[in-house]
C-alpha cells in the first residue's frame, strides 16, 4: 500500500503528495482515521483526493494511503431491503455501530459477512462457464431470486460446485481456465462504480414501463430501459412523482437514489418504503429495493459518488435478467456537487459554474441504462430505466442541468408550479413534455389493451392543445365568443384535465390505474365528446349537454375498482341514452 503526505486541504478535497504509481480514481485513506476518499486529478507526484466525509482536523503532514483499488461496491445477496449512503456503507449498521449520527472514519462492508445463505447450484461439475453465466441461485427475499453469475473475466470448466449455506465470502465453486489456473468463485463480486458492466447486445427499448400514472402511461410513456427527465420548481410534485414511480411501476427491482436531498424528504422515504405493500406480489415493497441515501448535510463528495453507486447495483441486478428502475433524486445536486469539486480543483468554470464536462458526465450517467442481452448462455434480456428529477433555480428549463440532461434523455415530463399551486398532481405540463417512445407504447396498446387506444390519445391531446389556443380567445372576449362546437371542445377539455389527468396518490383507487383502465376512463370522455357534438348538431341545448347527470359518473370512474371495469359499458350507454343520439361507437351499435 503507497503511502504519501497531505500538503492542502480545501474542504473535502484534500491534495496529497509521494503517491508515486497513483492511479485516477484509485480509493485512498486519508489522515489517521483513515477517512475514505478517491483520487481525481494527477500532477506529477502531486494528486487531488475527494475525501467522502468531513475534513475538519486534517492538515498538512497527516498521512494519505493509496489502496491501489478503484472506488467499488460489493454486489450479491443482501443488497435488497438495503439502506446505504452514498459510497455503499449500511446505514443501519453504522447507527447500531455508533448511533445516529455516522462517526467520521468509520467502516461497515455493503454485505453482511456472517450470514449464511441457501445456494442452490445451478451447474455440474464438468460444465462449461464464461462470464454471466448463472452457477446458481439464492432466494434472497420472498419475491425475489437472487442469481449468482460467473464474474467477468473468468472462463473455464467447472472443477468443483457445492450445495448448502454459505456466507458471501465462502467458495461455493471452482472453475479450472484452459490455462490451467484455478478460479474460487464466492457469492461476492466487487464492481468499479464508475465502470459500466459489460454485456453482449444493447437493444432498443420497445415494451412500456408501466406506471400507474395516466399523464404517463398514456401520454407520455416511458419504455423499460429507456431514460426520462423530470425538471420543474420547488413544490412541483418532483419527489412525489419519483415516490409513485418506485412503487407502483412494473419493474422487478427499484434503485432508489436521494441525491442530496433535504433530510426530511429521505426521512419519509425511509419509513414509508419499509412499511409499503407491492401491488404485484401483496408483500412488502422493501423486498425488492435498494434505497441510497445522501442527503444535503451528508459530505458533497459522497453526493457525486451516490448515483454511480445505484446505477452499479442496478446494472447487477438488470445482468440477471430483471427489469430494473433507477430513479436519481436529484441530478441537480450531482451536479452542483461537481461544480464545488471542480471549483476547488481550479478547472476552467462553463455556463454558470458548472464545469466544462457536465453534459459528458450526464451522458455517461444516462447510457448506462438500456435494455440487453445479457452476458452468459441462454440470451437472457434485462433492462435498467433511468429517472432523474432536475431542479432548476426558479423552474428555468434554459440552465445547464436541465439542458444537459434533455440532450441525451428521450423523455421530457415537465412540472409547472402553476399546475401544483391548482391542486392538480402529478403537476405535469401537457403542452410541453414529450416522449420519444411513444410510437413503440402505441404498438403494444395496439396489441395488449385495444386498437383504438392510439387514436383516442392522438385525438385527446389535441383537444388539449386547441383549448389552449381558445383560452386566449376567451380571456381577450369572453366565453360568449366562442361557437357551440368549442365550446364543447373546451368542456372535453376539462374533462380530460380534470377527470383523467390529475390524480389522488393518497386516494386507495386513484393512486394506480391499470393501462385497460386509463383506456377504458379516455373511452368515456371520447365518447361523451362525440355524442356532445352530434347533439349540438341536432340543435341541443348546450347547457343540458355539459349538465348531463352521466358526467358524474364519468368524473367518478376514476375511483372505480380494477376488479368492476365492466361497469363502464353501462356508463357508455348511459352517455348515448342522455345525449338521445343514435350513434356507432367503438364499433359496435348502442341502441
Amino acid at each position: 500500500m503507497r503511502e504519501g503526505r497531505i500538503i492542502k486541504v480545501s474542504g473535502p478535497l484534500v491534495v496529497a503528495e509521494g503517491l508515486i504509481g497513483a492511479k485516477m480514481y484509485d480509493l485512498v485513506r486519508v489522515g489517521r482515521e483513515r477517512l475514505m476518499g478517491e483520487i481525481i486529478e494527477l500532477r506529477g507526484e502531486t494528486a487531488s483526493i475527494q475525501v467522502y466525509e468531513e475534513t475538519v482536523g486534517l492538515g498538512p503532514g497527516d498521512p494519505v494511503f493509496d489502496t491501489e483499488e478503484p472506488l467499488s461496491v460489493e454486489l450479491g445477496p443482501g443488497l435488497l431491503q438495503s439502506i446505504y449512503d452514498g459510497v455503499q456503507r449500511p446505514l443501519e449498521v453504522i447507527r447500531d455501530k455508533v448511533g445516529n449520527f455516522i462517526t467520521r472514519g468509520v467502516e461497515a462492508p455493503g454485505l453482511d459477512r456472517e450470514k449464511k445463505w441457501d445456494f442452490e447450484p445451478r451447474v455440474s461439475k464438468g460444465d462449461e462457464v464464461s462470464p454471466g453465466d448463472i452457477i446458481g441461485a439464492v432466494q434472497e427475499t420472498a419475491v425475489t431470486e437472487h442469481r449468482i453469475m460467473v464474474p467477468p473475466g473468468i472462463e473455464g470448466t467447472v472443477e468443483e460446485i457445492y450445495s448448502g449455506f454459505f456466507t458471501v465470502e465462502e467458495p461455493v465453486a471452482i472453475v479450472k481456465s484452459k490455462d490451467g489456473k484455478r478460479h474460487t468463485l464466492t457469492m461476492l463480486q466487487r464492481w468499479p462504480v464508475r465502470k459500466p458492466r459489460p454485456c453482449k447486445v444493447k437493444l432498443a427499448p420497445f415494451k412500456p414501463l408501466t406506471t400507474g400514472q395516466r399523464v404517463v402511461d398514456t401520454f407520455f410513456p416511458i419504455a423499460k430501459g429507456g431514460t426520462a427527465c423530470v425538471p420543474g420548481p420547488f413544490g412541483s410534485g418532483k419527489t412525489v412523482i419519483q415516490h409513485q414511480f418506485a412503487r407502483w411501476s412494473d419493474a422487478q427491482i427499484i434503485v432508489f437514489v436521494g441525491c442530496g436531498e433535504r433530510g426530511n424528504e429521505m426521512t419519509e422515504v425511509l419509513i414509508d418504503f419499509p412499511e409499503l405493500i407491492d401491488p404485484y406480489s401483496g408483500r412488502p415493497l422493501m423486498e425488492r429495493t435498494v434505497l441510497i441515501a445522501n442527503t444535503s448535510n451528508m459530505p458533497v463528495a459522497a453526493r457525486e459518488a451516490s448515483i454511480y453507486t445505484g446505477i452499479t447495483i442496478g446494472e447487477y441486478f438488470r445482468d440477471m435478467g430483471y427489469d430494473v428502475a433507477l430513479q436519481a433524486d436529484s441530478t441537480s445536486r450531482w451536479a452542483e456537487a461537481l461544480r464545488e469539486i471542480s471549483g476547488r480543483l481550479e478547472e476552467m468554470p462553463g455556463e454558470e459554474g458548472y464545469p466544462a464536462y457536465l453534459g459528458s458526465r450526464a451522458a455517461a450517467f444516462y447510457e448506462r441504462a438500456g435494455k440487453v442481452v445479457c452476458l452468459g448462455k441462454g440470451n437472457r434480456e434485462g433492462s435498467l430505466t433511468a429517472i432523474g428529477s432536475v431542479s432548476p433555480p426558479g423552474g428555468d428549463l434554459s440552465e445547464p442541468v436541465t439542458q444537459a440532461t434533455l440532450r441525451v434523455v428521450k423523455v421530457f415530463w415537465g412540472l409547472v408550479d402553476w399546475l401544483a399551486y391548482q391542486r392538480h398532481f402529478p403537476s405535469i405540463d401537457w403542452l410541453i413534455s414529450y416522449s420519444l417512445y411513444l410510437d413503440k407504447a402505441q404498438e403494444s396498446w395496439s396489441e395488449e389493451i385495444a386498437p383504438d387506444f392510439k387514436d383516442l390519445r392522438t385525438e385527446a391531446m389535441s383537444i388539449l392543445q386547441r383549448e389552449a389556443e381558445l383560452k386566449e380567445i376567451v380571456r381577450l372576449v369572453g366565453i360568449e365568443a366562442l361557437s357551440m362546437h368549442e365550446r364543447i371542445v373546451m368542456e372535453t377539455a376539462k374533462s380530460i384535465r380534470e377527470d383523467f389527468l390529475q390524480q389522488n396518490a393518497y386516494h386507495e383507487l386513484d393512486t394506480f390505474t391499470s393501462l385497460k383502465k386509463q383506456y377504458l376512463m379516455l373511452k368515456l370522455i371520447m365518447t361523451f365528446h362525440k355524442y356532445a357534438l352530434e347533439a349540438v348538431e341536432r340543435d341541443k341545448p348546450l347547457q343540458e349537454i355539459i349538465t348531463a347527470p352521466v358526467r358524474e359518473k364519468i368524473t367518478r370512474a376514476k375511483y372505480v375498482d380494477e376488479n368492476k371495469l365492466e361497469s363502464f359499458e353501462d356508463i357508455e350507454k348511459e352517455i348515448k341514452s342522455e345525449l338521445m343520439v343514435s350513434s356507432v361507437v367503438g364499433g359496435a351499435e348502442h341502441a
